[in-house]
């Protein structure tokens, strides 16, 4: 069964399993533009890092860094292993949120795509965003990812426009 965690260093060796299925392909909802260098290791130290930066800017208490929202992240799980990431920003107060961000991302690993984790997720994740009480959504995909486009046309999404390569689509809660 498809279910969100929270990052947990409980869950290294699945975390590093996974970003290891990934290779080269740019992991979407990771929180990876977090890390200072930009690549995410699957290392033990890397893990911890990211652990740590998903606590922090999903800390209310905190005020988020400038040119950020608050944003929770969560790893996919099914069956106990990592088989993807999700990201939920609270609002999307940041031009590049508004424009190609919006308020969740997603990525589930090659090995476990086309079995419905991604639309699964979506869905929790839209969950989530009711019980704070968002009236609604947007989402946005690469122009050219039909799967993608699919899996939060399955959720409700209404696709608005294209802007920057980035299909947008708002899902009202």
């Amino acid at each position: 069964m498809t279910a969100l965690v929270r990052p947990d260093l409980d869950l290294y060796d699945s975390w590093a399993e996974c970003i290891q299925d990934f290779g080269t392909e740019t992991i979407h909802g990771s929180g990876v533009w977090n890390l200072t260098d930009g690549v995410l290791e699957p290392t033990r130290e890397s893990c911890a890092f990211l652990i740590d930066v998903a606590r922090r800017v999903a800390d209310l208490g905190r005020p988020p860094a400038e040119d950020r929202v608050h944003c929770e992240q969560y790893w996919v799980t099914s069956g106990g292993e990592v088989i993807g990431f999700v990201s939920f920003r609270r609002s999307i107060e940041t031009e590049f949120l508004r424009t190609e961000g919006g308020h969740i991302g997603y990525s589930i690993r090659p090995s476990h795509r086309r079995l419905g984790h991604a639309s699964r997720a979506l869905g929790l994740t839209l969950d989530r965003a009711r019980a704070i009480g968002l009236d609604r959504v947007l989402i946005t995909c690469d122009e050219d990812n039909i799967g993608s486009a699919r899996t939060i046309e399955s959720q409700g999404g209404v696709f608005e426009r294209v802007v920057k390569d980035k299909r947008r689509y708002w899902i009202d809660l």
